[in-house]
């Protein structure tokens, strides 16, 4: 169902501010036209500031990560594969460890698709570290498959892989 069907932003707004949690579906259709880029940047701040305050739920992460999904780019590995992505935006200003141990974890032998992108609250994200590395990290998917199979390591760029979040982007630098 649409958000409209669901009843709307006042709708979900208003059950977040008041405490009450959202199923899978409501979450995962506000998302929905924030990806489609429907929702206005009040409306996207108050979807994630009202997440943010009141808690996830499990339902509601669902809902959201299954959404991410159907919006999302995909690559064809052919295999399970390890991601590192890590917070980004955390604003703890600590190093990139997810870039660190996506080079540990393939080492060892697991094959890694790994996805992120440029610093948000820290010196360096992981597509800076990797690209000040020789990485090319716009790949599309079939050279990200490429290099997992070849190399147990490969990077997608998550303005790539998840470009409908650009809606999104405005409304998040604003709220830090």
């Amino acid at each position: 169902m649409t958000l409209e069907e669901l009843g709307g932003w006042p709708f979900v707004l208003g059950r977040l501010m008041s405490g009450s949690p959202l199923t899978a579906e409501q979450a995962g259709a506000a998302l929905a036209d924030i990806l489609e880029g429907n929702a206005t940047s009040a409306q996207i701040a108050g979807f994630a500031v009202a997440l943010r305050l009141r808690g996830e739920t499990v339902e509601e992460m669902a809902g959201l990560v299954a959404t991410m999904l159907d919006f999302a780019e995909k690559v064809d590995v052919g295999a399970d594969v390890v991601d590192t992505c890590g917070t980004g935006g955390d604003r703890s200003h600590s190093i990139n460890v997810s870039t660190i141990a996506s080079f540990v974890v393939a080492g060892a032998g697991a094959p890694v698709c790994k996805h992120g992108n440029r610093a948000a609250s820290s010196a360096a994200g992981s597509a800076d570290v990797l690209e000040a590395l020789g990485v090319v990290i716009d790949l599309g998917p079939a050279g990200v498959a490429r290099c997992v199979a070849e190399a147990g390591m490969g990077f997608c760029f998550a303005p790539r892989y998840h470009a409908a979040s650009r809606h999104a982007i405005p409304t998040r630098r604003e709220l830090g």
